[in-house]
Formats: C-alpha cells, structure tokens, sequence
C-alpha cells in the first residue's frame, strides 16, 4: 500500500511559499491592528468609568463644602450668644485657617518625603 498519496491533479493549484508568506504578513498585520483597536477601545471605556467617578467625586466634594460652609454658619451663630458676631466670626474664621495650615504643613511634609524616596 502507499502510504504517501500526491495529489497530481493539475487544477488543484498549489500555493508557492512567497505566497504563503505574503499572507502570513497580512494576516500577522490584521491581527496586530485588531488588536491595537482593542486595546484603544478598553481604554475609551475605562476612561468613561474615571468621568463618571471624577464628576461624582466633585460633585460630593461640592455638597460637602456647601455643608461644611452651613456647619460654618452654626458655629457662628452658636457663638454669637458668648461673644460679639464679629468675634464669633473671627473665632471660628482663625479656627479654621490654623486647620488649613496644620493639613497643608503635613501634606507638604508627605509629599517632599515622596520625591526624596524616589
């Protein structure tokens, strides 16, 4: 028995290995691109989702000073009863601006420690 049959029917036309190649590039090179155009397409959405957190994060933050500002108001109306408005006001205004300078001191102490590291 012949293990080996060839194919001799010359309207079968075998493909020339330039020819194989050629295709191996084109094929190679679509796949390349898909996938290129995947990639731009996950990151298109990632993106969407870092929007919609970015605006829900500001939007809390913007209630939030507007409440803080209200709690603000409070305390000062609240101390108006144990001293003059003006010195509630300057009070709590002193109060607040000493906060601020004590959380921005230790922020700039944490950063500068973050570019010395690296």
């Amino acid at each position: 028995m012949n293990i080996k049959a060839v194919n001799k029917d010359p309207s079968i036309r075998r493909e020339s290995f330039t020819e194989l190649l050629g295709q191996f590039a084109n094929h190679s090179a679509a796949v390349v691109h898909d996938e290129i155009e995947l990639v731009k397409q996950g990151v298109r959405e990632k993106m969407r989702v870092v929007r919609s957190g970015v605006l829900t994060v500001a939007t809390g933050a913007a209630i939030g000073f507007a409440a803080f500002l209200s709690l603000c108001a409070a305390l000062i109306i609240g101390l108006t009863s144990y001293m003059a408005p003006v010195m509630a006001a300057l009070v709590t205004g002193a109060a607040l601006a000493f906060i601020g300078v004590v959380i921005a001191f230790i922020g700039f102490k944490q950063l500068k420690q973050s570019i010395l590291k690296t």
